[in-house]
């Protein structure tokens, strides 16, 4: 653009100063022809005449020549043209070779002479040569410093956009506490001081809605309370020592469960609690924990009420470490979800099975059942949706925790013939994947690519 700019200005300039040496010349040629005019009409001497002729040049070959006197050799313009000339009784400038010849007619007494002076091209174009090479440096200088100025303008733009597509990038991945600072451009700065302004407004948000869940945890402790107390209130749940009758043996199992899930929920209220109340900066962190250890520690509940209802249940792959990048609390909450539904919608003495294996860069968390199954699953997995006439939040709460792990949760068919939920979390120790990256469309391809993933069960280790 700078050099369209440079030669739409430098081309008319140079053509302008050519022409203005052009007009020098043929203006020296008429002050030499009017001096040999004004020698002609003084005098009638032929000598005095011949001398006048004479002095307009050293250089013979640029000497006026009087035409109708025979005065200063032969002429360069053709007969016609001095005709012509003559008889129009006014000045002309005619192309011969090598140059131009100026022709002025002049009356003496009852004929006209014409004086032709001669301009070779070197007189035309005197310079000519030097003013381009200095307009083209010119026009070179000017791109050059238009190219300097506009990198470093270009490159405060090209800064602050980056630095801010950076910003918002990270505040997509969950960094709430990244601000920038505005610069470059207007439309920029202030697309910067938005971008900070949206971010503190995401904090305040995101704090007043965890304060919000805190406060509403904290008010279930006082008919928690009331539980608790009326629980111990009941009679002894031990069954080791006396001998009891089989309805015996039940109501005490279940004063003993009742106890537990008490206790259970008095600790799930209180990590809520904990984890609402801590600050933005701290939640950043990401949380671990061995998902071996939250399935067996479950497990444990989860086998005494099977053992009342008299469901088969086995625990694949959980006598190894395996870790995963999600808090203890959050997957203990999501492996309940799972398995509440288990035994809320299916009858008892249904089995189930949990297994954990490991591979491709991938944690695999499997609830199988022998129940009827999911007859919609992408409906089940939608927050709020349920065909059974419960809050629909369970599965979604196992997704949610999926996905902080940079994973997915799917349903299909189990081996036992009922519904099968696989929670897939990344694997925090596996080597790293080569992806390649293209901007934005390679970010979206690798979150669709991580959303639909599907456990092979073909090729999973229960080991």
């Amino acid at each position: 653009m700078t050099s369209i700019v440079a030669l739409v200005f430098l081309v008319p300039l140079g053509i302008t100063l050519q022409q203005d040496t052009r007009r020098e010349a043929l203006a020296d040629a008429a002050r030499r022809s009017a001096v040999v005019v004004g020698a002609l009409t003084a005098t009638a001497d032929p000598k005095a005449r011949q001398r006048a002729v004479a002095g307009s040049s050293d250089d013979p070959a640029r000497r006026v020549v009087v035409h109708g006197l025979d005065l200063g050799g032969p002429g360069r313009a053709d007969p016609k043209d001095v005709a012509l000339a003559a008889g129009d009784r006014a000045p002309q400038v005619v192309d011969v070779a090598g140059g131009v010849v100026r022709l002025e007619p002049v009356v003496l007494g009852d004929r006209t002479a014409v004086v032709e002076v001669f301009v070779p091209d070197s007189a035309l174009d005197a310079g000519a040569t030097g003013t381009w090479v200095t307009l083209a440096v010119v026009a070179a200088g000017l791109v050059v410093a238009s190219v300097v100025v506009v990198d470093r303008l270009a490159g405060r733009a090209v800064r602050s956009a980056r630095t801010l597509v950076q910003a918002a990038m990270a505040v997509g991945d969950g960094d709430l506490g990244v601000r920038i600072e505005p610069g470059g451009p207007r439309e920029l700065a202030e697309a910067g001081y938005a971008f900070n302004r949206m971010a503190d407004r995401l904090v305040a948000s995101r704090t007043d809605e965890r304060e919000l869940v805190a406060d509403l945890s904290h008010r279930l402790r006082t008919p928690l309370t009331v539980l608790r107390l009326d629980a111990d209130a009941l009679d002894s749940d031990d069954t080791s020592v006396g001998s009891f009758s089989e309805a015996e043996l039940d109501r005490r199992r279940t004063i003993r469960r009742i106890r537990q899930a008490i206790v259970t929920l008095e600790g799930e209220i209180d990590v809520l609690i904990n984890t609402t109340r801590k600050t933005v900066a701290q939640e950043v962190a990401v949380g671990m924990c061995d998902a071996s250890e939250v399935v067996r520690d479950r497990m444990v509940f989860w086998a005494a009420l099977a053992g009342d209802q008299n469901r088969p249940h086995k625990v694949l792959g959980a006598q190894l470490r395996i870790p995963v990048p999600v808090p203890r609390a959050e997957l203990a909450a999501a492996l309940d979800a799972v398995l509440g539904n288990v035994f809320r919608y299916t009858p008892q003495g249904t089995a189930f099975e949990v297994a954990v294996s490991r591979r491709d860069g991938y944690v695999a968390i499997r609830i199988d059942d022998a129940g009827a199954g999911i007859a919609n699953p992408d409906r089940a997995l939608r927050r709020g949706a349920s065909d059974r006439g419960s809050t629909g939040l369970g599965l979604d709460i196992a997704r949610r925790v999926a996905l902080q792990a940079d994973g997915s949760v799917s349903i299909d068919r189990a081996r036992l013939g009922g519904a099968s939920v696989v929670m897939l979390l990344r694997d925090p120790e596996a080597a790293p994947r080569q992806v390649s990256r293209f901007g934005l469309v390679g970010r979206l391809a690798r979150e669709r690519e991580t959303t639909g993933r599907r456990w092979s069960r073909s090729k999973e280790s229960d080991g």
